[in-house]
């Protein structure tokens, strides 16, 4: 990908933060004309820095209250292990992450339900459904301190 530049950086910034700026809002907060704004975002779309564009849904208001971070370990390594585990969990709608691990875990998953009742539910009816699963770690989120979807872009780049 074409190196980034200042201004794409405060650009994907203020995109990040709110999504809904017109490219005249955008231009206006970086003093520049709109027409170049606007191909700047087209550019950074077309090149895959702006995956996508979304409503960030207030899960709380939707009666979404528990987070929990669960971790698995397969009960067999192996490539095809892998893709058949990691095929099934893109179906369950109550993961909102998943990850491979380092370390102690193979997987790290982020679920988000309604309540504890609803997690194990989605535990005993879904998740061990899967196939490959050696042990499960249930971790529940008590306090959200920090949530954003913000990359640090101004620290890394």
């Amino acid at each position: 990908m074409p190196e980034l530049d200042q201004q794409d950086i405060k650009i994907l910034e203020l995109l990040q933060v709110d999504a809904d700026r017109s490219s005249a809002e955008i231009a206006e907060l970086l003093n520049m004309s709109q027409s170049p704004c606007w191909r700047r975002i087209n550019r950074l779309e077309q090149e895959g820095y702006i995956d996508r564009k979304v409503a960030l849904l207030n899960r709380e208001a939707l009666g979404m209250d528990l987070v929990a971070f669960t971790t698995i370990n397969l009960s067999a390594a192996g490539r095809k292990n892998m893709e058949r585990f990691e095929k099934g969990v893109l179906q369950l709608d109550e993961v909102i992450e998943c990850y491979t691990m380092t370390g102690a875990w193979d997987y790290m998953l982020k679920v988000v339900v309604k309540d504890i009742r609803h997690y194990e539910q989605f535990v005993r009816k879904r998740l061990l459904e899967l196939p490959m699963i050696g042990e499960v770690h249930s971790h529940m989120a008590v306090t959200e301190i920090k949530n954003t979807p913000e990359l640090p872009l101004s620290r890394q780049l």
